[in-house]
């Protein structure tokens, strides 16, 4: 049913054209984020043929209902034609990360936890002088390159609470969210206009650990600290319901079954990973399992069928998740780093053209950022494997890091992972050079930069450090 999925990235193609006419460049980049989302689609086998071919059908309509019927036969055709030569040659300046054409602009400091109603007077766009430098500007060097921001130009925030995860909202270009060991969660608008932060979401006794926005970014889950998970409506800032672990431990991980936001799992300082109902608070029936040690980290594969969850024993393991109840049937354990921590997840059904199979980005402590490969129905038992495809050296022995792979690195020449790291920068690796894998490195933090995030489009790159500051970097 590939040529079905074509059909429909070629439909799309073809009325990129009228979504917005006043931003060209936005086509390609809807056609690439497009593919890959069908591409994620075909892999997890969503819909059977007969139901392809009808979405197909009506989403041609509506779109021609919208924009209008397709002006040529054959249009479809010559759309999927033009979307694989921009694909496959890459034909968009300065989008290549293997080229010196990419800088990255350290585009404001948030004072997330500030209190204040807008970033007026402590955010600054592009180039400029940040507050507190001393005048001294920004130096700026090409790709790929080291950053420097001059003398005194790191701002100390305060009250000094460590930002422990960043994420923009799906398919947002500019609206972020952040929490923090204040027992805060923060929503940010980056533009149009100052940057802001639109909510401050309070009610945690403790601090808030992780959180994960659901797909339509209508909910927003956070795990804390205090043992609760609560769940908010990030348009007002209403807390919709707060759920008690059963064991009174704290909560250190969650995430959104991507196929049915209607199960959140949540995994424990007290080994275990449970899956709650939002709607009614409880437990799913058999949504429960037991790491050998604290919960510190989950993720779910793409199709959401696999969930993977890290422990600060240095073990992996895999649960075959049913999206419809929530029961988890546990699948296998790795030992990845004996005697260290799995701090971060992130699972890709596929890296890039040199890496096509589904990747596996895992941070262990101490100091290593590893790349795995899974590796389906390992040793005939069902159960999805690992095998280790790279590792890039960092500096990670105390802090919880996050790293995240690049939103389109798979319409690269090469595939780009970001981590946080204890040196205070952020650094890019490319997981398909065999030597020198460092391509950039980003410094303005003053403290560790425990988490990372990109935006939909790759534009914004979003970093918060230990000493509670929020940094966005916009790419030009």
């Amino acid at each position: 049913m590939a040529a079905v999925w074509q059909q429909v990235l070629a439909v799309d193609a073809r009325y990129a054209a009228y979504r917005t006419p006043q931003l060209p460049q936005f086509r390609t980049q809807y056609v690439r984020r497009r593919s890959q989302l069908l591409r994620e689609r075909a892999q997890g086998g969503h819909l059977a043929g007969d139901a392809r071919r009808w979405y197909l059908r009506l989403r041609a309509r509506l779109l021609a209902q919208r924009y209008g019927a397709l002006s040529e036969p054959g249009s479809c055709r010559s759309a999927l034609r033009a979307s694989r030569t921009t694909l496959d040659r890459m034909e968009v300046p300065g989008h290549t990360w293997a080229t010196a054409g990419h800088t990255w602009v350290h585009l404001g400091y948030i004072w997330a936890h500030l209190g204040l109603p807008t970033m007026s007077g402590t955010c600054w766009m592009g180039l400029g002088v940040p507050p507190g430098s001393g005048g001294h500007p920004f130096v700026l060097g090409g790709f790929p390159s080291l950053w420097d921001f001059g003398e005194g130009s790191h701002l100390s925030p305060c009250p000094p609470h460590p930002v422990r995860k960043v994420q923009f909202a799906h398919d947002e270009r500019h609206l972020l969210a952040c929490c923090s060991l204040d027992g805060t969660l923060s929503v940010c608008r980056l533009a149009p206009g100052p940057p802001a932060v639109l909510r401050r979401l309070r009610g945690h006794g403790a601090g808030v650990s992780d959180f994960a926005w659901s797909l339509s970014n209508d909910v927003l889950v956070s795990a804390s600290l205090d043992g609760t998970l609560r769940l908010w409506d990030p348009a007002d800032g209403r807390c919709i319901r707060r759920v008690p672990d059963p064991d009174g431990a704290a909560l250190l991980c969650c995430a959104f079954q991507p196929l049915n936001n209607n199960l959140t799992v949540v995994g424990s300082a007290r080994h275990m990973v449970r899956v709650v109902n939002i709607s009614t608070g409880k437990a799913a029936r058999g949504g429960t399992g037991r790491l050998p040690g604290r919960v510190l980290a989950l993720c779910f594969d793409a199709p959401g069928r696999v969930l993977w969850a890290g422990d600060d024993r240095g073990s992996v393991s895999s649960f075959l998740c049913d999206p419809g109840t929530g029961r988890l049937t546990k699948a296998s354990r790795v030992l990845v780093q004996a005697g260290g921590s799995i701090t971060s997840l992130s699972a890709r059904a596929w890296a890039s053209r040199e890496a096509p199979d589904p990747s596996l980005l895992v941070n262990a402590c101490p100091d290593r950022l590893l790349l795995f490969r899974v590796v389906e129905d390992e040793g005939g038992s069902g159960a999805p494997g690992l095998r280790l495809r790279r590792s890039f050296p960092t500096r990670h022995r105390e802090q919880p890091l996050r790293s995240c792979f690049c939103p389109l690195m798979s319409f690269r020449q090469g595939a780009c992972v970001v981590t946080g790291s204890e040196d205070a920068s952020v650094h890019f690796f490319d997981v398909g050079r065999a030597a020198r894998a460092t391509v950039n490195t980003l410094q303005g933090h003053g403290a560790a930069v425990l988490a990372v995030a990109f935006n939909c489009d790759e534009s914004l790159l979003a970093s918060g450090d230990a000493a509670g500051t929020v940094i966005v970097w916009r790419r030009q």
